[in-house]
């Protein structure tokens, strides 16, 4: 296979035509960076929990004879994989004392943001972007108890490029009034990694009863909301802690906000701001 026509590139160009079977599978098969193909038919069909036909059909999407010929690319893939220079983990590695804290963190992150780029989706992601600088849709963020933060950081962005977000409080007592707000142009970003919050899961099911979409950040499991979602963002979260980092997700979140701004007039926003702040000024010497 050449270089524009390795099987992670394929896996990506055809997402729009898997079907939900074959996703699970390709979720598989991105995981781990393609190792679980170098399994069994039978065995890869297990871990993904599909079936054996299913493995067969998706080689064939995309454009291979079968699953051995499959096999035989990822073989190639990840043997050519191993043979390239490590040259942007030697820093790391380098460092006088890898087995501090801060190193090993430091390795998990990079490993993550690497691994969360390399089953990225970019015509999902410049879809939703699209959608989030859309000004005639209404923006509401929610996050659970780990990404509530991440929530934060992107209202926060977002609200100063443009009109029409909303944060939505944390307590599900006042959901009920958003709620009443949403319809087909809505869209709830909502951020849910393991412990999955059920109350974050009923929320999106009522809004998807609206009409509205769901945008969802999740881990590398994908929250049971995944069923309801629109969009899709999975994120590396294992980290050596006791909890789970989600500086991948942080990651996506400023490439998105970057990505909205070039398509709105945010610049004209953010100067009217400015200058707003300029003026309130006045209220701060009394």
């Amino acid at each position: 296979m050449g270089k524009r026509t390795l099987v992670r590139d394929l896996v990506k160009e055809r997402q729009n035509d898997l079907t939900a079977a074959e996703r699970r599978l390709t979720a598989t098969l991105l995981d781990d960076s393609l190792i679980p193909g170098l399994q069994s038919i039978t065995k890869l069909a297990e871990d993904a929990s599909v079936s054996t036909p299913t493995v067969i059909r998706l080689a064939r999407k995309l454009g291979f004879d079968g699953f051995p010929d499959l096999q035989s690319a990822i073989r190639d893939e990840v043997a050519a994989r191993v043979k390239e220079p490590l040259a942007k983990l030697e820093p790391l590695e380098r460092m006088s004392n890898r087995d501090h804290i801060v190193s090993r963190f430091a390795m998990a992150v990079s490993h993550n943001i690497n691994r969360t780029l390399d089953r990225l989706d970019l015509a999902e992601f410049d879809r939703v972007a699209a959608q989030l600088s859309d000004p005639s849709r209404h923006l509401y963020l929610l996050g659970g108890r780990i990404t509530r933060s991440n929530a934060h950081h992107f209202f926060n962005h977002l609200q100063i490029i443009r009109s029409g977000v909303s944060l939505l409080d944390s307590s599900p007592s006042v959901w009920p009034q958003s709620l009443l707000d949403m319809d087909e142009k809505s869209t709830l970003i909502v951020f849910d990694i393991r412990r999955y919050e059920k109350e974050l899961e009923r929320l999106a099911r009522l809004v998807v009863g609206q009409g509205a979409d769901i945008v969802l950040f999740t881990d590398q499991w994908g929250s049971p909301i995944e069923r309801h979602a629109a969009f899709c963002f999975r994120s590396m979260v294992e980290v050596p802690s006791s909890w789970d980092s989600t500086l991948a997700i942080s990651f996506l979140i400023e490439a998105l906000v970057a990505e909205i701004q070039s398509r709105s007039s945010g610049a004209e926003r953010i100067a009217a701001l400015e200058e707003m702040i300029g003026e309130s000024r006045i209220f701060r010497s009394l």
